[in-house]
C-alpha cells in the first residue's frame, strides 16, 4: 500500500470519526436540550448551561492534548476520546437530575479537547508536517455533514425511544464505530519520529521569533471571533430569519442550506484556493458573513437564502484556515500546543455566544446580526495584519 493509499485512509477513517463526535455532542444540544429540560424539570437553559461548561473544560485542556499529540502522535488520543465520549453520553443519559446533567457534560467536555478538530488537525500534522493541508481539507469536507447527519439521527431516535436511549446509542457507536476507525485506520507516529520530537519538547524552547505573539495574538481573536459567530448562527439562525421576515417554512429551508453551502466552500478550498496561500481562502471567507448580514437585513426575507448560503461557504472554509493557518504561519513544530493555545479563547467565545445572541435578539431582533457582521469586519481587518511572506518555524 503506497503512501497516497495510506493517507487517503487515514482521511477518511478521521472524517467519518470526526462525523460522529461533533454530531453526538456539538450538536446534540439543539435536539436533545428541550425534551431533557422538561423530564428533568429544569429551564432549557440550564441545559445549554451545562453544554456551556464542557466548552470551558474544553478549552482548558485543549492545549494539553495538543502538547501530547507533539510529543507522540495523536492516535492514542483520538481512541481515548472515543472512551470519554461513550462514559459521557452514557452518564447523560442516566442523569436525574441537575448534578449528573453537568457531571456528564464536564466529561463530554474532555473529551471534546481529545477528540474534536484540533486533534485531528494535529493529529494530521504530526503525520504529515507541511503536507497536512490538503489531509485537513479532506477531513473537513466529510465531516461537514456532522448535522445534515446527526441532527435528523438524533431526532428520530428521540422521537422513537426517547432522549435517554439516543444518549446510549450515540455512547454505544463511539465504542462500536469510532474506536476502531481511529484506532485501527490512523496510522501511528514513527517511533524514531516520536523520539525527536519528545527530545525536542523536553528541550528548553527557543527564543520566540518577532512577530510571533502579535500573529498568535490576532489568530486567537479570528478564531474567537469566527467561533463566536459559528455557534451563534448554529444556534439561532432559524429564528434569527424569521425575525427577518421570512416564513417558518422558509427559515428552515434557508437554514438547511448551511451544511451544504460549508461543503461547496471546503471543494473551493480543495480545488481552486489550495494553490495559494491559505490567508486567501481565510480572507474571502470572512467577509462572507458580514456581507450576507447586509445584504438581509437591507432586502429582509427575499434575501434569507442567499444569507444562509454564504454565511455556510464562509464558515465552512473558515474551518479549515483554522487549521491550516497555523501550519501555515508556524510550520508543523509544536503545531498541536500551539493549536490548544489559540483555540482557548474560542472555546470562551463559543461558551457564550447563544445567550448572549439571545438577549440581543430579544432587544434588536433582526438587527442582532450587526454584531456578527462586526466581528467578520474585524476578523478580516486582522487577516490583513498577517503577511503570507512571513513565517515562523519554532514555538
Amino acid at each position: 500500500m503506497n503512501g497516497t493509499t495510506r493517507q487517503a485512509i487515514a482521511v477518511g477513517a478521521l472524517g467519518f470519526a470526526q462525523t460522529l463526535a461533533w454530531g453526538s455532542t456539538y450538536y446534540l444540544p439543539a435536539i436533545l436540550a428541550g425534551p431533557m429540560a422538561r423530564e428533568l424539570g429544569v429551564p432549557t437553559g440550564m441545559a445549554f448551561a451545562a453544554f456551556s461548561a464542557a466548552l470551558v473544560v474544553a478549552a482548558l485542556l485543549g492545549p494539553f492534548a495538543g502538547r501530547y499529540i507533539d510529543r507522540f502522535g495523536g492516535r492514542d488520543v483520538l481512541t481515548l476520546s472515543n472512551l470519554i465520549f461513550a462514559a459521557g453520553l452514557a452518564l447523560l443519559g442516566a442523569a436525574q437530575g441537575t448534578t449528573l446533567l453537568f457531571a456528564a457534560w464536564l466529561v463530554i467536555g474532555a473529551g471534546m479537547a481529545v477528540g474534536l478538530y484540533e486533534a485531528a488537525f494535529s493529529t494530521l500534522t504530526r503525520l504529515y508536517g507541511h503536507e497536512a493541508r490538503g489531509a485537513i481539507t479532506g477531513v473537513t469536507l466529510i465531516a461537514g455533514f456532522a448535522s445534515t447527519v446527526c441532527w435528523p439521527a438524533s431526532a428520530w431516535l428521540e422521537g422513537e425511544f426517547g432522549w435517554r436511549m439516543a444518549c446510549f446509542v450515540w455512547a454505544a457507536a463511539h465504542i462500536v464505530i469510532g474506536l476502531p476507525l481511529n484506532r485501527l485506520l490512523v496510522p501511528a507516529t514513527a517511533l524514531q519520529a516520536a523520539i525527536a520530537s519528545k527530545k525536542q519538547a523536553s528541550s528548553a524552547p527557543p527564543p520566540a521569533p518577532a512577530g510571533q505573539n502579535a500573529a498568535m495574538a490576532l489568530l486567537a481573536f479570528v478564531f474567537a471571533a469566527t467561533w463566536f459567530t459559528s455557534t451563534t448562527m448554529a444556534a439561532h439562525l432559524p429564528g434569527l430569519l424569521r425575525e427577518s421576515g421570512a416564513a417558518p417554512a422558509t427559515a428552515i429551508v434557508a437554514a438547511a442550506l448551511v451544511g451544504p453551502a460549508q461543503v461547496a466552500g471546503r471543494l473551493l478550498e480543495f480545488g481552486f484556493l489550495r494553490r495559494f496561500h491559505p490567508l486567501l481562502s481565510a480572507r474571502l471567507a470572512a467577509v462572507a458573513h458580514p456581507l450576507g448580514a447586509l445584504v438581509i437585513l437591507g432586502a429582509g426575507a427575499p434575501a434569507a437564502m442567499v444569507f444562509a448560503a454564504l454565511h455556510g461557504a464562509g464558515n465552512g472554509v473558515l474551518t479549515i484556515a483554522k487549521g491550516t493557518l497555523p501550519l501555515a504561519i508556524f510550520g508543523p513544530d509544536g503545531y498541536g500546543f500551539r493549536q490548544g493555545l489559540l483555540m482557548v479563547p474560542a472555546r470562551f467565545a463559543q461558551a457564550g455566544a447563544p445567550f448572549l445572541f439571545a438577549l440581543l435578539m430579544e432587544r434588536y431582533g433582526a438587527s442582532a446580526l450587526l454584531l456578527t457582521a462586526a466581528l467578520g469586519a474585524a476578523s478580516f481587518a486582522a487577516l490583513l495584519l498577517l503577511n503570507p511572506s512571513t513565517k515562523v518555524e519554532h514555538v
